[in-house]
């Protein structure tokens, strides 16, 4: 041991994700510091995304879950851990915490030199009667798990509602799923799954009602009550019957303390800092859900509450604390979420996002398979990308499948964090062999498609503007693909002549008119516009393809 006095001495407010790694990083930085972490929970550094998990019985083990103990993080990083300790006040001026111990209910002082807040984030709750009834639940720690997993062990519900269609709420779905519970989830917007585009959430959607769970969208929940059998929710015009509710309608920063301190708080409440995670108050920092932060895309302040983001945060605040000018450069959202088989990812912006702010942009959509068509085991991924007009550069991405989605939306997030364009991706060298990619890959197909749009090769039509187009024969709309496949379900309006005949048919076509076309995917759709934009006629292709349109309107005409 060495008699060397502390170099400093940090007070760390929250022992998760945030405080945790700040925790870590800071002692590996500084040997002598004299770290204290604050918890006002029973655990600390415990896996908060596995526990919708455990209680679908994925994780088996909860011992799992915590990836350390008060008593091994002291072991290991010696850092004074006091879990049930809750920091109740902050006193800037004389850098004191006042901290009251839940255990034994004494009310003391701590001193800093610096301070780091890691509170985290609550889960948002509305304002519903009898949403404290012990078949209301929430999941945000590993109390309100235990609470979930000794409900359905001890009561055995056969019916629940979830409240929200996010990320946790269709964790919940499908874990709740796994104890043979009959399942509906409500969402007051239009979609699931707000961070997709709703064109991409309706294949999702549709993912969901196969499973045989309940999707009620433009709704809302407007009451909560205890009946003889379990609970009753007025919703709009409806009333349900459920065994037990899962509120999964988001969360709100966790900045009561910044807030009675007098740290800078944005409108929504985060914890305003700069990029080295500084407050207001430069020997205060905030990390993770809390904190608010930059968007790179849009420059834009957000509130992001991923634990990505949080681990990142705090290593630049150690590095600070510690002398090291590391700079948190901001955050892209990037996010996955597997829901039985199918799996969902997006980074970026989304064109809710580009239209909000008036970005000059466009979208792609491209169907490619995950691999080699011939390797057994092949399927189609679903990808849009929002890129900018001009330059090509990529803004964002929504990617549905099933293997290899995740490493698709990595290379997208990579090349978004980098600045790249459209030209770049194609140019990518993936890594390639039948089982895994095609010899151009997904994210190569992506590229080649935006820059024939870029490069005038293509003019594309959406799905949104499908039904306004004139059907007085002032413009012609022609399917391209099979008889079969135009016999099985077609657009209202379309003529068909198969692509493989368009050639031998094109003076069918009046050159006077513009060609609307489309196909399944869009990728005949385009080959069709090559080959009629050469002969004279003015052509637009539909991004998607009927595909995408079938699975927006659901309301196919068919011959058959």
């Amino acid at each position: 041991m060495t008699d060397k006095k502390p170099s400093q001495k940090v007070v760390i407010i929250g022992g998760v994700a945030g405080g945790a790694t700040a925790a870590a990083r800071i002692r590996r930085l500084d040997e002598h510091a004299e770290i204290i972490l604050l918890e006002r929970g029973e655990h600390i550094s415990f896996a908060n995304c596995g526990l919708p998990y455990y209680i679908g019985g994925v994780i088996q083990h909860k011992s799992k879950l915590t990836l350390q103990s008060p008593k091994s993080f002291k072991a290991r990083f010696n850092v004074d851990v006091r879990i049930q300790n809750e920091a109740v006040l902050i006193d800037k001026a004389k850098k004191l915490v006042t901290v009251s111990d839940l255990t034994s209910g004494e009310v003391y002082l701590e001193s800093y030199d610096k301070l780091v807040v890691a509170t985290g984030a609550k889960p948002h709750l509305p304002t519903i009667s009898e949403a404290i009834s012990d078949k209301v639940f929430t999941l945000r720690n590993i109390p309100d798990m235990d609470r979930i997993m000794s409900y359905i062990d001890t009561r055995r519900p056969r019916s629940a509602v979830i409240i929200g269609s996010g990320l946790i709420g269709l964790e919940m779905a499908e874990n709740l799923h796994n104890h043979h519970i009959s399942l509906t989830v409500i969402d007051r917007l239009n979609q699931v799954l707000p961070s997709l585009d709703y064109d991409m959430a309706a294949e999702v959607e549709q993912h969901i009602e196969k499973l045989g769970i309940k999707v009620i969208l433009n709704d809302k929940v407007h009451k909560v009550s205890a009946t003889e059998k379990g609970l009753s929710l007025q919703l709009n015009d409806t009333v349900l019957d459920a065994e037990m509710v899962v509120f999964a309608t988001g969360v709100i920063p966790e900045s009561r303390l910044a807030s009675q301190a007098m740290l800078a708080l944005s409108d929504r409440g985060s914890i305003v800092v700069n990029g080295q995670m500084q407050t207001s108050d430069p020997d205060i920092y905030a990390v993770g859900d809390a904190a608010e932060t930059t968007h790179i895309v849009t420059g834009q302040k957000v509130f992001v509450p991923l634990a990505g983001p949080a681990n990142k945060q705090a290593r630049v605040a150690a590095d600070h604390i510690c002398g090291i000018n590391s700079t948190y450069t901001g955050v892209q959202n990037s996010s996955i979420i597997k829901f039985f088989d199918l799996v969902i990812a997006s980074t970026g912006i989304n064109e809710k996002t580009a239209s909000r702010l008036g970005l000059d942009y466009d979208t792609i959509w491209t169907y490619s398979p995950n691999h080699a068509t011939y390797y057994p085991g092949s399927h189609m991924i679903s990808i849009k990308t929002i890129f900018e007009n001009g330059s090509g550069r990529i803004l964002g991405a929504q990617v549905v499948g099933f293997e290899g989605v995740d490493k698709r939306c990595d290379v997208l997030a990579t090349a978004i964090r980098f600045g790249a364009t459209a030209k770049q991706l194609g140019e990518l060298e993936l890594c390639y062999a039948p089982p895994f990619s095609s010899a151009k890959d997904p994210v190569n197909m992506i590229g080649f498609a935006i820059d024939n749009v870029i490069n005038g090769h293509v003019k594309n039509f959406h799905w949104h503007q499908v039904r306004s187009l004139p059907r007085d024969g002032s413009v012609t709309l022609l399917d391209t693909r099979t008889m079969t496949e135009y016999q099985n379900g077609y657009i209202d309006g379309f003529i068909n002549i198969p692509l493989d005949e368009l050639r031998e048919r094109f003076l069918e076509l009046d050159k006077k008119k513009p060609i609307f076309v489309t196909c399944q995917i869009g990728l005949r759709g385009y080959m069709a516009s090559r080959i009629l934009s050469q002969l004279g006629f003015t052509v637009y292709n539909l991004n998607g393809g009927y595909r995408l349109y079938q699975t927006i309107y659901k309301e196919p005409h068919s011959l058959s």
